[in-house]
């Protein structure tokens, strides 16, 4: 049951942070750490990133219940 919750949780996560990259990088949103800025060719890869490792984790969560109920 744990693992199950991993994944839900791990997937969800990935989702949003996929999502606010994707958002930010349509805006064209500035994003800047002192004098540091992150371009927005970084979110459009760091958003495609996120949103396999959502995709992996939620199917992971489907594979794990399709093995509990055979």
């Amino acid at each position: 049951m744990l693992k199950q919750q991993y994944f839900v949780l791990s997937g969800t996560i990935f989702g949003l942070v996929s999502l606010l990259h994707f958002i930010r990088a349509f805006n064209q949103w500035p994003f800047q750490i002192g004098p540091w800025s992150l371009p927005i060719s970084l979110s459009w890869i760091a958003g495609v990133i996120a949103a396999m490792l959502c995709v992996w984790a939620l199917w992971l969560f489907s594979n794990n219940q399709q093995r509990k109920e055979n």
